[in-house]
């Protein structure tokens, strides 16, 4: 009996998931932009220029893309060598045993839970600025999460908005993926309009000074903006309903990221070239700078397109929040009835309700900013874990197979990802460091209090 007890490394045979098996490559890739290519490129890019980067944000994207593109490798040897549902809690339950599986997976769990709560949250504001420019204003009782000072008590879009991603994510998974590729088409409309109206308003003296706040504003930039590339992990949540799940979500994985690299880094340029960085300070930077240029039936477009769009994080967040709940619950780790698979859509229609309730529950009540950073931290602690789970891989199980995806210059690229995560967790905020330190209490209570005694391998240690 122990809390290293390690699960034996193995594929899933075609009966071993109660799942459909029907999604490609290209579904795998339409769900890793819809979760990436959101709140990123139509918010944080005018903030993070405006404030710590200026047009050097171009050089932050590729810091952060750095980064990401390491992760990114990082999960698709895991994936390819170990393609089961659950992501990094599954690769750590293999290579390092249950109590790291365990707290990596209740980081991915507030990952996702805080992402799909904050991106419900923030659709609330748009639609609600949407709704105001036309006369239209919600009782103040149910505009905003609870806030007695404010008279607000509960935030109903944001509730309403997770009622309904949480009924279509419960749908069979290419359906729920269905509006989710539709979206993710509209955004692409959206930000080539941008490129090919903004691209005539650009004037190359906006990119002078270049970097305005020097090397260590590019770096505070790419701390900034490595939280706009999250959300690519939503891919490998997806194993057991993958047709070739060794070869469709490596390429999902890389082709998301290499996609929403170049989306970035070019809307970055042409965001910086038309408004000056100085004055890039807004929520709503890249429809901002079509009205700058006078072109407010543009900006009309991409708001309303970025309202829409915004749904496609949602949808893929509550995906992965729902699979990664299911698989812990299926090894025991959490109560047993989240891991029913409804027999008529073969989806986990338990642990999508449960991520659904609790969702609205934080959403509707509570105010986001004090927890923002968490999503960060939660993060890049278990990308250190991958990056040492990497290389405990490659020790226990040798070198991978030719039909394997290979992570090039292991250890030392891994190790690079490791001290690349740890400095960006380094600059975070003391408060977010004892929230953080909160959760992962109460993620070890969760475990020795049920999770240890309930665990599959537990049970199998006592027969």
């Amino acid at each position: 009996m122990s809390i290293f007890r390690r699960k034996a490394l193995s594929a899933p045979t075609a009966d071993s998931s109660g799942m459909k098996k029907e999604l490609k490559t290209s579904d795998l890739i339409m769900l890793g932009i819809g979760a990436v290519v959101g709140t990123g490129i139509f918010v944080i890019t005018g903030v993070a220029a405006n404030e710590t980067a200026g047009p050097a944000l171009t050089l932050s994207f590729l810091v952060a893309a750095g980064a990401i593109i390491l992760s990114g490798l990082c999960y698709a040897e895991f994936a390819s060598r170990i393609p089961v549902l659950g992501g990094p809690y599954a690769y750590m339950y293999v290579v390092f045993g249950e109590i790291v599986a365990w707290m990596t997976g209740w980081l991915v769990i507030c990952e996702f839970f805080l992402a799909v709560s904050s991106v419900a949250s923030g659709w609330s504001g748009y639609v609600q600025g949407f709704l105001s420019s036309m006369g239209v204003e919600l009782p103040k009782i149910l505009s905003g999460a609870y806030n007695a000072s404010e008279g607000t008590f509960v935030d109903l879009i944001a509730v309403l908005v997770l009622i309904f991603v949480t009924f279509w994510v419960s749908l069979e998974a290419k359906t729920a993926l269905r509006l989710n590729n539709l979206m993710v088409y509209v955004k692409f409309g959206i930000i080539l309009l941008f490129i090919l109206v903004g691209i005539f308003y650009v004037k190359p003296s906006n990119w002078q000074p270049f970097m305005p706040f020097g090397f260590s504003g590019v770096i505070s930039g790419a701390a900034i903006v490595f939280f706009a590339f999250l959300g690519f992990d939503a891919v490998s949540m997806a194993a057991e309903e993958v047709k070739n799940p060794q070869r469709d979500i490596p390429r999902g994985i890389i082709g998301s990221i290499l996609i929403a690299t170049i989306l970035y880094i070019v809307v970055t340029l042409i965001l910086t070239g038309i408004v000056p960085y100085t004055s890039l300070g807004v929520k709503d930077p890249v429809a901002f700078a079509m009205r700058f240029v006078e072109k407010d039936a543009v900006a009309g477009i991409i708001s309303v397109g970025a309202i829409l769009t915004l749904l496609t994080v949602t949808i893929a967040m509550m995906y992965s929040l729902a699979r990664i709940i299911y698989a812990i619950s299926k090894d025991g780790l959490l109560p047993k009835f989240m891991s029913k698979i409804d027999p008529k859509r073969r989806t986990p229609k338990n642990a999508t309700y449960v991520a659904g309730i609790a969702s609205m529950l934080f959403a509707g009540f509570f105010p986001l900013n004090l927890l923002a950073e968490l999503t960060n931290i939660v993060t890049l602690m278990y990308l250190i874990f991958m990056g040492f789970g990497i290389i405990r891989l490659r020790s226990m199980f040798g070198e991978p197979k030719k039909e394997e995806f290979r992570f090039p210059l292991v250890p030392v690229l891994p190790l690079v990802l490791v001290l690349v995560s740890g400095a960006l967790m380094l600059q975070l905020q003391a408060a977010t460091w004892r929230v953080f330190a909160g959760a992962l209490v109460v993620g070890f209570i969760i475990y020795f209090a049920y999770g240890y005694r309930h665990s599959n391998l537990n049970k199998l240690d006592q027969k």
